[in-house]
C-alpha cells in the first residue's frame, strides 16, 4: 500500500459524497498528478470506484 492510499481511503470514507480529483488534491494539499497516480492504483485494486469524474469507496 502506498503512503497516500490510507489517507485517501479515509478521506473518501468520511466524505458524505463522492469527490473529484481536484477536491481530493486540495483537501490533502498534494498535486493532482500525485493524487491521480494513487487513485489509479486504488481503482486497479478494486478499493475505489469512479462515476464520471468522482471517486468513492468501492461497494463491498
Amino acid at each position: 500500500m502506498g503512503k497516500l492510499d490510507k489517507p485517501i481511503l479515509e478521506l473518501l470514507r468520511e466524505s458524505s459524497k463522492p469527490l473529484t480529483l481536484a477536491e481530493i488534491a486540495q483537501k490533502m494539499d498534494k498535486p493532482e498528478k500525485t493524487i491521480f497516480k494513487a487513485l489509479r492504483k486504488l481503482f486497479e485494486k478494486g478499493q475505489i470506484e469512479t462515476r464520471g469524474r468522482q471517486y468513492s469507496l468501492a461497494k463491498e
